[in-house]
């Protein structure tokens, strides 16, 4: 499968501005680094393969249902939803310009965040993580997930509500 010259633009210039919003997607589904990086081959492989069916529109509505897609399928093969593990290590970005006592504080919020994102049922996490952390419109989310807009919504609300009680003060904890 051989994209002519034109059509290679026209694809690159569609997807690759999305390539990490892809490759971020794919993390947060599959759970894993290297899972990531090998969903988002495939799934870039496969927009090409089918690039002759994107009427245009917005490039990273259409290849971040691709890159779903993918995800779901390398899930599938694996059925790695429960053996999947996050690795703070591997994942931190911390900021060593801060002072000790706060970076301490925001990792420890980090990490809770984390947890409770992956605490969250695959479709709650899947339009968390497309809504907040790549600002997708509730429309574009819709179709990257195959739903209705009101799903969307009714999905955002109850996971946002889980995640209010996950991370919510316990009583008798210092603020």
């Amino acid at each position: 499968m051989r994209l002519n010259l034109d059509e290679r633009g026209r694809f690159e210039h569609a997807t690759l501005p999305h390539l990490d919003a892809a490759y971020n997607l794919a993390r947060w589904l599959t759970r894993d680094d290297h899972a990531a990086e090998d969903v988002v081959q495939e799934a870039y492989f496969r927009a090409a393969k089918f690039f002759a069916g994107f009427r245009g529109g917005d490039g990273r509505t259409w290849l971040l249902a691709v890159v779903r897609r993918a995800a779901y399928d390398w899930l599938a093969k694996r059925r790695a939803w429960a053996a999947a593990s996050f690795d703070e290590a591997v994942h931190d970005r911390g900021d060593d310009a801060s002072n000790p006592e706060s970076l301490v504080i925001r990792k420890a919020d980090q990490q809770l965040l984390r947890q409770a994102l992956e605490e969250l049922s695959p479709e709650f996490r899947e339009v968390t993580v497309l809504r907040e952390l790549e600002g997708l419109s509730y429309q574009q989310i819709a179709a990257v997930v195959g739903v209705p807009v009101g799903t969307v919504m009714s999905r955002l609300s109850r996971a946002r509500k889980q995640l209010r009680q996950r991370l919510a003060p316990c009583p008798g904890r210092e603020e």
